[in-house]
């Protein structure tokens, strides 16, 4: 059985295109309810954020809605963070889309910090290394959840992963 530690103040805080990616990298199936429950079983989760831009078609790029899922996770306790992505043409004159959620997330982690002991930040991307050590110098300890082992390159910036208090690398079979 799991040791609770009541005196932790959790919040997971979820880049969702990024923790995609990386499940995609590294061949797993997220068990977004298994994610949940692990951690109010460990102490005190104050919030789970999913972040995610929204195409307005609401499609993945394999074609499959994102909706079921956010549903889903907005029905079972997840907080959804969502905006609609953007569209723009590149300099090479190509159809893009866009939609960062790193200031929607960074904010959230601000306004919570006073609240917090602990963050479990899901998301590879190096621009969250100063937010990091901005909730590390206010005494919260920090967790970031990615992975070293997708080829051709890691899926965490290595900023990112030196930065960080732990580092849970999701390529090592999870439980």
């Amino acid at each position: 059985m799991a040791f609770r530690d009541t005196t932790r103040q959790t919040a997971l805080f979820i880049d969702g295109p990024n923790l995609f990616a990386t499940a995609l990298a590294v061949d797993l199936n997220i068990d977004f309810a298994a994610l949940l429950n692990y951690y109010r079983k460990r102490g005190n989760l104050l919030r789970a954020y999913y972040y995610t831009a929204l195409p307005e078609r609401f499609e993945q790029s394999d074609g499959k809605s994102i909706i079921p899922l956010i549903d889903w996770l907005d029905f079972h306790g997840y907080t959804i963070v969502s905006k609609p992505t953007k569209s723009f043409i590149d300099s090479e004159g190509r159809q893009r889309t866009k939609g960062n959620m790193d200031t929607e997330l960074t904010l959230d982690v601000v306004d919570l910090a006073p609240s917090l002991t602990d963050i479990i930040l899901f998301s590879g991307d190096g621009d969250f290394a100063p937010l990091l050590k901005w909730v590390q110098r206010r005494g919260i300890r920090t967790t970031v959840v990615s992975t070293c082992m997708s080829k051709p390159s890691p899926m965490v910036a290595d900023e990112l992963r030196r930065v960080t208090d732990v580092f849970v690398d999701l390529g090592n079979n999870p439980e």
